[in-house]
């Protein structure tokens, strides 16, 4: 039972990244579909039509595209960031004995593939996509897992999950060190003297979703204008979110009792609306339910819906739709250096670090899991569709034809991927006992 309780919610997380998996499916179909159609011009247009505002001070406007990169893929990297803070402080990276199996595993899934990368490729003007690579998609890879159902044991799905985050931490890294310039100082000391006076808030146990979002907006100006990209204020923002709650459990149920007796013997009219003690004590119940939860706990469930089934979508939608009547101007050897970086670079480099650290002992593979599901899930991590693709349009933002070129080998690279690591693990694995 106890068990059951511990691993149903992330279950349900599973679940939902399975599920935007499927759906990052269908709407990267439909850009595909679009962007070779006869109504390519109107796929084009629609993504390039500027939107903003502008005033005698300050003018912001970009194409929907970009509002779209920068703006709800910040919302995107605060939910990477939630669930950054939450492993390291109650999750499966919150030890070094936990933490060893997936670092272990994502430095060989984004090490190998970047020096694969960078032996093939002998052209100067695509060598700055030597980060797309790296990445893995989790909703696109837990997706594949979910559907070999019992095939696939538990730890490895919450492997995988761990060493997706660990990957996370790694590409973000690199947008901040590597895929931003002309940095203005000043504004960006502003950015985080406001980060400053949240993460403070939060020290002295104070949290205000209203507040986040205020701060949160300027913030992401700040980046923006400041020369780093705006979504890694999305990551640093979400570390000011706290993570415990503000009443215990035996405080919440005292009360929780009380309201319940209070309830119970107010006075009850026939008329289809509450009295007014009921009506406080129901407020007081939405007052200690609101202090029980863990802010973080919260917003991390609130916002999965949302990023998984509209944000990365349309992202997706957006970034997917690459024009492959237009072969002439694309590059093959970009195309070819990718696909060989994602299938090859991940299954040769992660199942090589991991045997190598479980030789030197330096980690310990669970018992349930497998040579062959070690190698199928190495696949797996080729997939780097989203991560993959933002970091291609940062690479390549003033050169289309390297854009398509990398969106091309990421697809195709991604699919081939996927089908040799289901392969895998479908023939090399049988049902898990319940």
């Amino acid at each position: 039972m106890i068990k059951k309780i511990i691993l149903t919610p992330f279950q349900k997380f599973i679940k939902i990244e399975s599920l935007s998996g499927i759906l990052l499916l269908v709407t990267t179909l439909i850009a595909l579909l679009w962007a070779n159609s006869p109504y390519a011009d109107s796929y084009q247009s629609l993504w390039q039509y500027k939107v903003g505002f502008s005033t005698p001070f300050f003018e912001l406007q970009k194409p929907l595209i970009l509002w779209i990169n920068d703006g709800l893929m910040a919302i995107f990297f605060f939910l990477i960031g939630l669930e950054i803070k939450r492993e390291f402080l109650i999750g499966e990276l919150n030890s070094m004995k936990k933490i060893a199996f997936p670092l272990f595993g994502a430095l060989g899934g984004m090490l190998v593939p970047v020096l694969f990368f960078l032996f093939l490729n002998d052209n100067p003007e695509t060598l700055k996509g030597w980060g797309v690579p790296m990445a893995t998609d989790i909703a696109f890879s837990l997706a594949v897992l979910n559907v070999l159902g019992s095939r696939v044991p538990l730890s490895l799905k919450i492997f995988l999950t761990a060493f997706a985050i660990v990957d996370d931490i790694g590409a973000v890294l690199v947008i901040a060190l590597f895929y931003s310039s002309n940095i203005d100082l000043t504004l960006l000391f502003s950015a985080f003297s406001l980060l400053a006076i949240l993460y403070f808030i939060a020290y002295k146990g104070f949290y205000s979703k209203y507040l986040i979002v205020g701060f949160g907006v300027i913030i992401w100006t700040l980046f923006l204008k400041a020369g780093i990209h705006p979504t890694l204020a999305g990551i640093l923002l979400a570390f000011s979110v706290p993570v415990r709650q503000k009443v215990d459990t035996p405080e919440f149920i005292n009360n929780l009792v009380e309201i319940a007796d209070k309830i119970k013997n107010a006075r009850i009219t026939e008329d289809p609306v509450l009295t007014k003690e009921q009506i406080e004590e129901i407020d007081n119940l939405e007052y200690w339910t609101e202090r029980y939860q863990s802010p973080l706990q919260r917003l991390e469930h609130n916002l999965h819906g949302w990023i998984a089934y509209f944000i990365i979508p349309i992202f997706a939608l957006a970034n997917a739709g690459v024009a492959f009547n237009n072969a002439v101007a694309l590059d093959v050897q970009l195309i070819t250096n990718l696909i060989i970086c994602l299938v090859v670079g991940n299954s040769v480099g992660i199942p090589t670090v991991i045997f190598i650290a479980k030789k030197l002992k330096f980690i310990e593979v669970p018992e349930d899991i497998g040579v062959q599901q070690i190698i199928g899930v190495a696949f797996l991590a080729g997939i780097g569709f989203t991560m993959s693709i933002f970091i291609s349009g940062l690479a390549f933002q003033d050169a289309p034809m390297y854009m398509d070129s990398a969106k091309i080998g990421i697809l195709i690279g991604s699919f081939i991927s996927a089908i040799i690591g289901f392969t895998i693990l479908r023939w090399n694995t049988s049902k898990v006992p319940e």
